[in-house]
């Protein structure tokens, strides 16, 4: 379960630090109330999976599925590139997620 909840909590990364760019400086009021919400619902989540999980392995996993989510949306978003140095290191960070997953 805290496995499971580490995964919702790097979702709520991604939603943040996208989110962060749709509040133009946190000018727009409805982006950046779900900026926040996100932000503390991702730490929250977290701080519940810490309860289980070693914490290095638990902040590395966090931060790199925020990581990777934030990157491939900012391809996809908008339009940062996809160059194959940035896709390999993204591979890489994923590597490093699954074999945290592995020996944990």
């Amino acid at each position: 379960m805290a496995w499971y909840i580490l995964f919702v909590a790097g979702l709520m990364e991604i939603g943040w630090a996208v989110g962060l760019k749709y509040t133009e400086g946190f000018s727009r009021l409805v982006p950046s109330v779900l900026t926040l919400a996100a932000m503390a619902l991702s730490v929250a989540l977290l701080g519940l999976a810490l309860k289980t999980l070693p914490v290095g392995t638990a902040y590395a996993v966090w931060t790199g599925i925020g990581a990777v989510g934030t990157a491939l949306l900012g391809i996809v978003l908008f339009g940062d590139p996809a160059t194959a140095a940035r896709l390999g290191s993204i591979g890489l960070i994923v590597a490093g997620i699954i074999g945290l997953k592995l020996v944990t």
